[in-house]
């Protein structure tokens, strides 16, 4: 079982079985465990007007996270302290996510002068506030523009750590 696998199914289990609609999404990577939900349908906002609907979303997005604000807390500290990771909220409700806590990590980048021009330019067109809000600006337009492309290289790597954890033992 992959260590993403072992993440997920003990989130599964762990977690109250109606706060989601169906089995949270767990994302992972090393510094950070994101536990994502869907929120079971809002049955009273249908058929109301737009700007009304949203506002009844809004409110149902933070009945949710007030109700379950503790529990978070207890569970997040429990897998915090198991994983040695922190543990980020969000749900999905409709077509929109709502994160609740994220986690910002600092990167070190070491980039020559066209790549320092093109934040720079961003930073001078507003864009941006700083050479490291460019960046991840940067960053998210490659992701949005790329997300198939990333999803299958991400399916390529959990199948190489697969295929690594049932090869032989540790090589010398």
């Amino acid at each position: 079982m992959s260590a993403e696998e072992q993440l997920s199914a003990w989130f599964t289990g762990r977690l109250p079985e109606n706060w989601f609609a169906g089995s949270p999404k767990i994302v992972v990577d090393r510094e950070e465990i994101t536990v994502l939900g869907t929120l079971p349908p809002l049955s009273v906002a249908e058929g109301l007007p737009d700007a009304e609907r949203a506002a009844a979303m809004d409110g149902y997005v933070e009945r949710f996270r007030e109700e379950t604000r503790e529990r978070r807390i207890d569970i997040a500290g429990e897998a915090e302290h198991r994983f040695r990771r922190k543990v980020s909220w969000g749900v999905i409700v409709g077509d929109e996510t709502v994160m609740f806590t994220t986690l910002s990590v600092p990167v070190m980048t070491r980039l020559r002068q066209p790549e320092r021009q093109v934040l720079d330019t961003l930073v001078a067109a507003g864009v941006a506030r700083s050479r490291s809000d460019a960046l991840a600006w940067c960053v998210r337009l490659v992701g949005k523009h790329t997300d198939t492309w990333l999803a299958d290289l991400r399916d390529a790597l959990q199948h190489v750590d697969r295929i690594r954890a049932e090869g032989p033992g540790g090589l010398d």
